[in-house]
């Protein structure tokens, strides 16, 4: 197995011990990619891996990589709706309002799944409600369309009109 392998292997069973080993021995693998794109940040931050996000971003993974999709850690932990990762990402200065290739941010993918305490979160941390993905929509377009009448309202304040 490679050790790129073993490090996502890692991740995804949670050894924090394994994980650290191998960046510390190779800290070039803190950015490998694996087949899909992923990096290790954004493995453990879609896997709900607070701990070992944190880790890695100790030894300077890069905050803002992308995988195929264009997605970065924090529009992978968006529509899950783990506030708590977001706001690690958030505080290591990730880019709120990133695109991945359908032109979603973070916002946008908090409001397609109803998440409302990511899209507050979000807000706070001056998430641009203007954005429009690649069908010209904005989070609020997408909040009123799913019926998330508590998304429409978290929003409207944000909307020039």
């Amino acid at each position: 197995m490679s050790t790129t392998a073993a490090l996502f292997g890692a991740i995804q069973s949670g050894d924090e011990a394994s994980v650290k080993t191998l960046i510390v021995n190779a800290p070039a693998l803190v950015n490998a990619k694996d087949a899909r794109g992923f990096t290790p940040l954004i493995f453990a931050a879609y896997f709900d891996k607070q701990p070992i996000v944190s880790l890695l971003l100790s030894h300077n993974a890069a905050i803002d990589a992308t995988d195929a999709g264009g997605n970065t850690a924090l529009l992978g932990v968006a529509f899950k709706g783990n506030t708590a990762i977001a706001k690690l990402l958030l505080v290591a200065n990730a880019t709120v309002d990133a695109t991945n290739t359908q032109g979603y941010t973070a916002l946008i993918f908090a409001a397609l799944y109803g998440q409302e305490a990511m899209v507050t979160l979000l807000l706070k941390h001056n998430a641009n409600t203007a954005v429009k993905d690649n069908e010209g929509l904005t989070a609020l377009d997408h909040a009123k369309a799913k019926g998330f009448d508590a998304l429409v309202t978290l929003l409207t304040p944000y909307t020039v009109s």
